[in-house]
């Protein structure tokens, strides 16, 4: 069967046991099982909370959560990447800080991420009311074709007597009373106070000089995107802060995908960019500030006339002029990894944290757990960190250190630069004239962004939900090496030609959109680079023979698969089109005697596999 087309039929796979160590949250303290699921339609939400595209996901699911309450259950099974995403407390802390409401299998080992044979995060695989898997699907867009396969689950099995309707097994969490929750950046104010985004509670919270007094709330503290007034405007997780000259402030009001403009004055929030809706693959990327979309703008910055914007939700660098009103990308080609070279040449991993000098922008690339500045020309550069795979704690020269997902860099007085090294729990320092990264502080808990006072610095204790003042020393602190992998195994493939076989299904009640050329795209590249012998570049089949180097034992392929499919009825003059897009990051292992096919699925079923797993 092509790849591209849709299956003649639904696929009956039972689906496997969900177990993992770390236990259930959001279950009022019982454990979950698939028998006690039977009746409804179960959607498994493969996640980690590091990752971007996941919490796109989590928004995307919001509306069908809402809508099938009584027949669908979300079951998020968090399948850490990071050491300290397989903590039990971070995971916790995760499920509050992005406001999930529905139950949570902690797999801090990847039990079921492994039964469940997924390659990707995000990836939500949907069962049936009787136990069976009937569909995957592999990162962002699907939420349409999911709520169309719910729709036709629960025709099909109120029909048969099979389906069940009712409350889930979600119970809420006590809700925690401090001033702060989760937040997320912080900025000095000309007053002397600070401003912090109180993320997770959907507010700006300006605070005395203290860092712990407050003077004022700004927004509703209801999840939403509406201007108006300090009391009544509304933002939706909101993290980056910046001052502008006219002594306004700028937020990076994330999950809006948006920027908002605060009156310091008045209160008043206005909207400066964005639509309030996701960029995806296809749209503009320049043009009027208010007409183009973005997609989870992190954090902004004023550099060399313009407000950078940190793009985490599409691995880029954009920029507001303010001239002109617009926005533009001034760095990144939206593929997810560690790149050098001129602004529209390189890679990114989710940049999460802006600081600028004179003559550098720095941006903390979480994914890459990477250092990197952005010079006068444009062209990006890599101080410290290897990759999407290697991370850690360890200080000395640049080109050993390790750092583990940072979220903030600040810019300090004498030309280093402090790291918010947010996994690692520390305040790191990276020094370009000597070329050295050691360490100031440990014992900080999840630290997001930092903000000098003097000669002090205020640390945003994210998971500690405060403002933590230290006194930058004079001696690092000693810290005994620690280095890390991806918990991710490898997938042990035979050298020579590997089939590669990325499996689109377009949705029921949908087909492939043609209208314009091909409508599938895929990218493929590999670190090193010499593992590849042939087969890397772009090209519009989901199918392709790669050739893989013998003398190269192991590495990387970074694989990027793209899929519009439009409704597909006759009568609609205009058919409501739907972008699918994944990116991959798979280690492989070359090993003799392996298999010679890697399956991907972006969407449907993987019927080779499962006439395998029939015949076994």
């Amino acid at each position: 069967m092509n790849a591209a087309f849709p299956s003649p039929r639904r696929a009956r796979v039972r689906a496997p046991e969900l177990i993992g160590k770390g236990g259930w949250l959001n279950t009022g303290g019982k454990n979950l099982t698939l028998a006690q699921l039977r009746g409804k339609c179960v959607v498994v939400d493969f996640w980690t909370f590091c990752c971007i595209n996941c919490l796109h996901v989590l928004d995307e699911l919001r509306e069908l959560e809402e809508k099938h309450r009584d027949t669908v259950v979300i079951i998020g099974v968090h399948s850490p990447k990071f050491v300290h995403e397989a903590e039990h407390q971070a995971v916790v802390d995760a499920v509050e800080r992005y406001g999930v409401e529905h139950p949570v299998l902690d797999d801090p080992e990847l039990a079921t991420w492994k039964q469940y044979a997924v390659r990707a995060w995000p990836t939500l695989v949907v069962i049936d009311p009787e136990g069976y898997i009937v569909a995957q699907h592999a990162g962002e867009g699907h939420a349409h074709a999911i709520e169309r396969l719910v729709a036709e689950l629960e025709t099909e099995h109120a029909a048969k007597g099979t389906l069940r309707r009712g409350d889930g097994p979600y119970v809420a969490p006590e809700p925690e009373p401090t001033v702060l929750r989760f937040p997320g950046k912080a900025l000095a104010l000309p007053s002397g106070t600070f401003l912090v985004s109180d993320t997770t509670r959907h507010q700006l919270v300006e605070l005395a000089a203290d860092g712990e007094s407050v003077v004022r709330r700004i927004g509703s503290g209801v999840r939403g995107f509406g201007d108006g007034t300090a009391d009544s405007a509304a933002f939706n997780e909101p993290q980056g802060l910046a001052l502008g000259e006219d002594g306004s402030v700028v937020v990076a009001d994330t999950v809006n995908h948006a920027l908002r403009r605060l009156d310091l004055t008045t209160g008043a929030v206005t909207t400066l960019a964005g639509t309030g809706w996701q960029w995806m693959q296809g749209e503009s990327t320049s043009g009027p500030a208010r007409e183009v979309s973005l997609s989870s703008p992190w954090d902004i910055a004023w550099w060399q006339g313009r407000l950078w914007i940190a793009m985490a939700g599409v691995h880029q660098l954009w920029a507001y002029a303010p001239d002109t009103e617009t926005v533009a990308v001034t760095a990144g080609t939206t593929n997810e990894g560690l790149v050098d070279g001129p602004g529209p040449e390189a890679w990114f991993a989710q940049p999460s944290g802006l600081a600028a000098t004179a003559d550098r922008l720095w941006l903390a690339d979480s994914e890459t757990s990477a250092l990197r500045w952005v010079d006068v020309e444009g062209a990006v550069h890599t101080a410290v960190g290897t990759g999407l795979f290697d991370f850690g704690h360890r200080d000395g020269t640049a080109e050993q250190a390790l750092l583990q997902h940072p979220l903030g860099v600040t810019a300090l007085p004498d030309g280093s630069v402090a790291i918010s090294d947010t996994y690692n729990h520390a305040l790191r320092c990276y020094d370009p004239a000597t070329g050295e990264v050691t360490t100031l502080a440990t014992d900080l808990r999840e630290p997001s962004d930092a903000v000098l006072d003097g000669d002090e610095i205020l640390v945003v204790e994210s998971a500690r939900h405060r403002l933590t003042r230290l006194r930058l020393p004079e001696e690092a602190v000693r810290v005994e090496s620690v280095a890390h992998r991806t918990r991710r195994a490898a997938t042990e493939v035979a050298p020579g030609e590997l089939k590669l076989d990325v499996i689109f299904q377009a949705p029921a009640g949908q087909k492939l959109d043609t209208r314009y050329g091909p409508s599938t795209r895929l990218l493929v590249s590999a670190t090193p680079p010499e593992l590849l012998v042939d087969g890397e570049g772009a090209g519009t089949d989901l199918n392709r023979t790669l050739t893989l180097n013998q003398a190269v034992t192991e590495g990387v392929l970074h694989i990027s698969a793209t899929a519009a499919s439009c409704d597909d009825d006759p009568s609609n003059e205009y058919p409501a089109c739907h972008v699918h897009q994944q990116d991959w990051g798979v280690p492989v292992r070359l090993t003799e005697g392996a298999t010679d096919r890697l399956p991907l699925v972006l969407a449907g079923m993987d019927d080779l596999n499962e006439q395998h797993s029939q015949n076994a």
